[in-house]
């Protein structure tokens, strides 16, 4: 009887962890992001961000690190792998998140729409994102030295 209620009681909190909302955290270098800018003749600003979940290749080790070191991030990138596999439906929403607040940081840090953005477009998969937009405000002398290319 006592068995039979610590396998239930078990069950019941394993379960309650697996449901746990997702964590922002999960991308921790895992993530690599790029930001366009472009700024029309008439002052409309641009931009393009554009996100992906980082391949083995992107996260290389250095090669002078230690062979454990390397054996061991080989097999955390397999069982993040597997975790992503696992929880894909979990991944994609927590991946839309990691999107939005990665561009929210990069406008935020650039300083390029100071008084927010249209989004124009938007393309969200599993392992890359790409969202397009409109500054609110216009062009000054100031974005165009630092912006214009």
């Amino acid at each position: 009887m006592f068995k039979t209620c610590l396998v239930i009681c078990s069950a019941v909190l394993l379960s309650a962890c697996s449901s746990s909302p997702p964590d922002p955290m999960d991308f921790a270098g895992q993530f690599r992001d790029s930001f366009s800018t472009q700024i029309k003749g008439d002052g409309i600003k641009l931009f393009t961000y554009k996100a992906k979940l980082a391949t083995v290749t992107d996260r290389a080790l250095p090669n002078d690190q230690p062979h454990e070191q390397r054996v061991t991030r080989r097999k955390q990138d397999l069982q993040s792998y597997l975790a992503e596999q696992r929880n894909a439906e979990k991944r994609l929403e927590l991946w839309h998140q990691q999107v939005d607040i990665g561009l929210q940081k990069t406008i935020e840090m650039s300083g390029y729409c100071k008084n927010g953005f249209i989004e124009l477009s938007r393309y969200v998969e599993t392992d890359r994102a790409e969202i397009r937009g409109e500054c609110n405000d216009g062009a000054t002398e100031k974005d165009i030295k630092k912006f214009a290319r």
